[in-house]
């Protein structure tokens, strides 16, 4: 089986967490690849007709311009994570820990 059988162990929470975080990068380059291929050949069409007005060329001036600002978005939130590290963090972490009382937000209603 390809989960490593019915029980849930290591082997089995080891492929669930590779496959979850791995998943979302690879539909990700996949789609990156379709836009540079879409750009660059063009797509097909049943009539014949030419698509090459369609075709958008990439110029150094867009990929500089995406460069620049995904560089400037990280270091963003690098600078974020480095001065302000609890910035974004939930106001609950900070709560002291009580193994007597459940915590209000995963109380369920009949509790």
């Amino acid at each position: 089986w390809l989960w490593g059988g019915f029980s849930v162990s290591n082997a089995t929470l080891n492929r669930f967490f590779v496959l979850h975080f791995v998943m979302p990068f690879a539909i990700a380059a996949f789609a990156a690849i379709h836009l540079l291929f879409l750009h660059e050949k063009g797509s097909n069409n049943p009539l014949g007709i030419s698509s090459n007005v369609n075709l958008i060329p990439f110029h150094i001036y867009y990929t500089v311009k995406d460069v620049v600002g995904f560089i400037s978005l990280l270091g963003m939130l690098v600078a974020i994570c480095f001065f302000l590290p609890n910035l974004l963090t939930d106001p609950e972490n900070f709560i002291p820990a009580n193994p007597l009382s459940t915590p209000i937000h995963i109380q369920p209603e009949w509790y």
